[in-house]
């Protein structure tokens, strides 16, 4: 950028946040400070319900006419995936505490056993919204575009035919239809899989006269069947699993009458229980752990809502649980399966519109990315931004004849990783590789082992991280010979080295060969894979050790500046904010007059809008076709602005139970950068912005009369995606 477009960004930014931005140019109240005690119950939100509202929120986006057809099913399959990771692993350890008789309750005070009620309240309501919105709204508008779901009672003569060889070629020779009787007790329920239970009537060949049996789906086929040929109206017509073993089901009890079939689906706790002080080999424990989850406990029962009663109730039984955790659904019981539609149906004009990741005007051509970055630092933006320059990034390093050392974190990468790849290469060569892989990344434990196999077999050094502290921070550690001395260069970043995930997430990245910094990320390095005291370091902040402390320390500041006279100010973008204490301290300088903006895209349990407590406090989630990712701390500092970049939320978590990296933007044209892209945009959106109310709830953000529809995403693809048409 040059110096005159770049004085010109400077100002427009330093413009826009003072003076356009009327949510937060008000005059700031000022609120006298007595012993305030802000840890009183009322003050904070409950973090469950919280995530319970995110999910009710990306649901919203399922009926925006705005938003294409297929992505609005899309947004529905999501919410659904949603739900099921929170009852794997949020209310699964809730009802673990109620189970124990645990009265121990948050910040809000809610003790396990009332949160619990709440939680299945206000997760019924939302299971009964997604199937209404699929039954009664998107069934119908995908119909009129010619992708049509059949159910049975539509298919004609020729349907039925095609349906009927369908099930005796695919299903018939893989399924096994288990009866209920003393010699075959209730079988293990695998978790999340496809059932039904039927009930039946007669004797089979043994003179059995076992009135129950269980039939569960094959797991190799797909849950929706495309109809091919003369049978089908048209290329999208497709026909659930579910209904064809409805229909068929009596072939497999030959000479029986069925008096009923009810689908049902189990879930169960997703959490892995690997004792950190008695592990001697994390790997191995996690593999043992990884075949007993899909056994774990149960935590919710799905049924047809054609299920009766008693066999509800049966169920239920079976797997130990209460009727609360009975959810009966009009529907297929896992619509997160429709997502496989919207992947297969060859229909651009219903999806969004596809775009072209830009590049920065200096890397484009380039050979060397080690040169550039000498030069100065560079700051990407992904989507909108390419990817591939990180992945160049490793696979130069790799091939470098110069480079001695690459040293990398590696959280969620994916099963075929490019950057894995290059990993791979760079350690057969000979070169030092040194790769920190968390095991325990949720879900993705499976690949993660895979992973680290593949790399100790190359010859990589493979760390597993610090027991007892996921290693959450994103880090690319080179070492580069030139000519006599040793250079070092390193990437930051607020996501994962994830190539898919970083067309889908917004995340920030920085390069830098700043002494520094990258003095800070050997050090980081070097307590991750070695053994001693925490280094004192001079620019990053990392948890578990002064991340918190800093973050507190700099609210002060600003609260300490307000009560100067002068303007305290603080914007703060990211995923989750819970940490009591912190919200406790934005509490404090929301009473001296501080003005504080939130971007929090999930859970968030400060309460804004409290008379006398944070009136000077506003929260937003934007929800759009990206999943908003990115953390940025910006506190104006008397006019010498600090922005910090973080793989950390603001949770407990993540200050004490994780390794975090938090880098500060030092140049002024990338603070400018990132002030803009990721903070002034997402403060101005009034399409996709959703503001927190005092009572928990959210509204959504409207342009108001006559002022112009503006949104954060769809402004950084039209000024950094090369086309997003």
């Amino acid at each position: 950028m040059n110096p005159t477009a770049y004085n010109q960004l400077s100002t427009e930014i330093a413009d826009t946040l003072e003076n356009n931005l009327g949510e937060f140019t008000h005059k700031p109240t000022m609120t006298p400070m007595p012993q305030t005690n802000f840890a009183k119950p009322e003050y904070f939100l409950n973090r469950e319900l919280s995530l319970i509202e995110f999910n009710q929120r990306v649901l919203a986006n399922a009926t925006d006419e705005s938003v294409p057809l297929l992505e609005r099913l899309r947004f529905l399959c999501i919410s659904s995936s949603n739900l099921d990771e929170f009852f794997e692993i949020r209310v699964a350890g809730i009802k673990q505490m109620v189970e124990l008789g645990s009265v121990q309750a948050g910040p809000d005070n809610l003790q396990p056993a009332e949160l619990l009620r709440q939680i299945c309240g206000k997760a019924r309501a939302l299971v009964e919204q997604q199937y209404s919105i699929f039954n009664n709204y998107l069934v119908g508008r995908l119909a009129e575009q010619n992708i049509r779901f059949l159910p049975r009672n539509e298919w004609s003569e020729r349907q039925v035919e095609w349906l009927q060889n369908y099930f005796f070629e695919n299903l018939m020779p893989v399924m096994s239809p288990l009866g209920l009787d003393p010699a075959h007790p209730f079988p293990r329920i695998l978790n999340k899989s496809l059932n039904f239970i039927v009930s039946l009537e007669g004797k089979d060949a043994f003179g059995r006269s076992s009135n129950m049996a269980i039939v569960q789906a094959p797991r190799s086929l797909p849950r929706l069947i495309n109809i091919e040929g003369d049978s089908a109206k048209g290329p999208n017509d497709y026909v659930f699993l579910s209904s064809i073993i409805h229909e068929f089901a009596n072939h497999l009890f030959l000479g029986m009458k069925i008096n009923g079939c009810y689908q049902f689906r189990v879930t169960r706790n997703g959490d892995l229980l690997v004792e950190d002080e008695e592990v001697d080999d994390l790997k191995r424990a996690l593999e043992g752990e990884l075949l007993s989850r899909r056994f774990s406990d149960a935590v919710r029962l799905e049924v047809a809502d054609t299920c009766p009663e008693d066999i509800s109730a049966f169920l239920l039984h079976q797997f130990e649980l209460e009727p609360d955790d009975l959810y009966q659904v009009n529907g297929p019981v896992n619509l997160n399966r429709l997502a496989n539609v919207i992947d297969i149906v060859d229909r651009p004009d219903l999806k969004f519109p596809a775009f072209t990741p830009s590049m920065p005007q200096n890397m484009v051509g380039s050979k060397s990315l080690f040169h550039l970055i000498r030069e100065k630092d560079i700051l990407l933006h992904h989507p909108f931004q390419s990817f591939a320059p990180v992945v160049d990034f490793v696979r130069q390093a790799a091939s470098d004849p110069n480079v001695l050392a690459i040293k990398q974190t590696l959280y969620r990468t994916g099963s075929d990783s490019a950057i894995v790849e290059a990993l791979v290469e760079a350690a057969k060569a000979g070169k030092e590789v040194t790769v920190i892989i968390e095991l325990r990344a949720r879900f993705d434990e499976e690949d993660n082992i895979r992973l680290a196999t593949k790399l100790q077999s190359a010859g990589a050094h493979v760390v597993y991280g610090v027991v007892g502290y996921k290693t959450h921070a994103k880090m690319i550690y080179v070492v580069r010979r030139e000519k006599k001395i040793l250079r070092r260069y390193v990437h930051l970043g607020t996501g994962n080295y994830h190539s898919r995930t970083a067309r889908l997430y917004t995340d920030f990245g920085l390069f830098t060969s700043q002494k520094i910094i990258t003095n800070d990320v050997h050090k980081l390095f070097h307590q991750l894979t070695g053994l001693g005291k925490a280094y004192k370091l001079k620019k990053l902040l990392q948890a578990p050790f002064n991340l918190h402390e800093s973050i507190l320390k700099l609210i002060e500041q600003e609260t300490e500046f307000a009560a100067q006279g002068k303007e305290g100010r603080i914007i703060a973008k990211m995923n989750a904010l819970v940490d009591t204490m912190v919200i406790q301290k934005l509490y404090e300088a929301s009473c001296q007059g501080v003005q504080i903006d939130l971007i929090i895209r999930g859970i968030c349990c400060l309460r804004p809008g409290i008379p006398g407590i944070s009136e000077n406090i506003r929260v937003r989630s934007v929800i759009g076709r990206f999943l908003e990712h990115t953390r940025i701390y910006y506190f104006h500092n008397d006019g010498d602005s600090k922005v910090y970049l973080s793989s950390a939320d603001w949770m407990q978590r993540n200050f004490f139970q994780r390794v975090e990296a938090s880098f500060p933007i030092d140049n002024e044209e990338l603070k400018t950068q990132a002030i803009k892209q990721g903070l002034h945009f997402y403060l101005e959106d009034n399409t996709q912005a959703w503001l927190l109310q005092s009572d928990g709830t959210y509204l959504l953000k409207k342009a108001g009369k006559g002022e112009e529809a503006f949104s954060a995403q769809t402004k950084l693809l039209q000024s950094l995606a090369e086309s997003a048409q």
